[in-house]
């Protein structure tokens, strides 16, 4: 079978910068839903397109085609006593945005990055923002998806 839409796709993978230096060592398979579904980078679902188990391909990914450019604006300082008790560096909390005009505003998860005084430093990029990124994956399998799986637009959804 060969990696095409609609089908579920389970990866082994590592991601280094460009020098090399390991930022994720794939230690849990990635499985995805392949066609679209957004449950991968768009340059690297393409790279997978018509591979086979056993295939290994390797992606270069700019900021802008990983996750995203690093946007000062997502990071705040906030009091401590806005905040849970138990709140130490490297938390992660989940907030609505600085800017709450907008109803629309998906949550977004803040790391607590710095715990100064009584105020604390929330940071609401993902830890990868700004790098660009090596992807190494190794096709492990292939399977064709589930009604469920379709319907909801991810793997894993018979569990």
């Amino acid at each position: 079978m060969k990696v095409v839409k609609n089908s579920v796709v389970t990866l082994d993978y590592r991601v280094t910068n460009p020098e090399g230096v390991e930022v994720d060592d794939g230690q849990t398979p990635l499985v995805y839903l392949h066609g679209g579904y957004d449950d991968l980078f768009p340059k690297l679902e393409e790279a997978l397109e018509g591979k086979a188990v056993g295939d290994t391909v390797t992606v270069r990914l700019h900021a802008d085609e990983a996750f995203g450019e690093y946007d000062p604006e997502l990071v705040q300082i906030e009091s401590l006593d806005n905040l849970p008790e138990e709140v130490e560096v490297g938390m992660e909390l989940e907030g609505a945005p600085a800017d709450e005009s907008d109803e629309d505003e998906e949550i977004i998860f803040y790391r607590v990055t710095a715990i100064d005084g009584d105020e604390a430093t929330l940071d609401g990029n993902h830890p990868l923002a700004g790098q660009p990124l090596v992807f190494t994956c190794t096709v492990a399998a292939i399977r064709p998806a589930s009604a469920d799986e379709l319907a909801s637009g991810s793997a894993g959804q018979d569990d």
